[in-house]
């Protein structure tokens, strides 16, 4: 998968993800149905789903927690079900799982980390000072642990060991399956579903546009929509800045094609010498 931070069905994304972070590095944020906390995944980790139609949620979670460890211990790794969703290796934590229920199913899910970037896993739930992340690179790796350092198998080995030793068939998903999926996935592209309920909250932009002044841009944002927009700086105004960059921007999703479209093309005609796709790189 590409680079994910994916947060849980009750939390806030401005209190679990730097935003920021996640766009300037292309990480993609995404919302799941399960409980429990944040995670970063990207191709160097892998992602284990279990479902059944067992009903017992607890017998279930502890069941699967304690397959895919044994699963390890297989491979010579001292692994144990340790809290309410974690698997250990010695102190350190390997893989955190999450359950999801509705009648007549059960899901688990979780993360097994072989490998990541851990810059990105770190800077993208964390301020992206690089001595903030630097320290919080060294404090996550107290707390884990990656695969590749306890097996000799690399990552395509151990996917193959995995399926032959936890699973006793296969099924090939038919064109209509791919397509019900899909379906499925449409909701959890939303920016309601990945934004929820979250309140009201301000992004400040600070930046020098050469030729044309210093900027201070205010943005009051709901579910990645501008709600308002103040700007303040030293430029010099030749033009209505209400009704040529205020009122064009509310209501728009803050990505630089909505900005785009909203902006007149001659953003010199409000603010001397100034050129809209300066103007977008500053806000966005």
């Amino acid at each position: 998968m590409q680079p994910t931070v994916i947060f849980g069905r009750n939390q806030l994304i401005e209190n679990e993800v730097n935003i920021d972070y996640c766009r300037n590095h292309h990480i993609n944020t995404f919302r799941r149905k399960s409980g429990g906390g944040c995670v970063y995944a990207d191709m160097s980790n892998i992602m284990f789903s279990y479902i059944t139609p067992d009903e017992n949620v607890s017998l279930t979670f502890t069941r699967y927690v304690e397959m895919v460890a044994e699963t390890l211990r297989r491979l010579g790794v001292d692994a144990k079900a340790s809290g309410r969703n974690d698997i250990m290796i010695g102190n350190r934590k390997v893989s955190g799982n999450a359950f999801y229920h509705i009648p007549g199913r059960s899901i688990v899910h979780g993360t097994m980390l072989y490998d990541t970037n851990m810059q990105n896993m770190v800077g993208a739930i964390t301020p992206t000072d690089e001595k903030l992340v630097s320290k919080g690179i060294q404090s996550v790796r107290q707390h884990i642990t990656l695969l590749k350092d306890h097996i000799s198998l690399d990552i395509e080995e151990f996917k193959e060991f995995v399926k032959k030793d936890l699973c006793d068939s296969e099924i090939t998903l038919s064109d209509i399956d791919i397509a019900g999926v899909e379906e499925i996935e449409k909701e959890y592209t939303t920016p309601e579903f990945i934004y929820g309920n979250n309140p009201r909250y301000n992004i400040n932009r600070k930046g020098r546009i050469e030729d044309v002044g210093d900027f201070a841009v205010s943005l009051e944002m709901k579910n990645d929509i501008i709600h308002d927009i103040d700007v303040k700086g030293d430029f010099f105004l030749v033009g209505d800045i209400g009704d040529g960059i205020i009122q064009p921007l509310k209501g728009k999703r803050l990505n630089p094609e909505s900005l785009a479209a909203a902006l007149p093309d001659r953003l010199d005609d409000i603010i001397l010498n100034l050129k809209k796709e300066d103007f977008i790189r500053l806000i966005y």
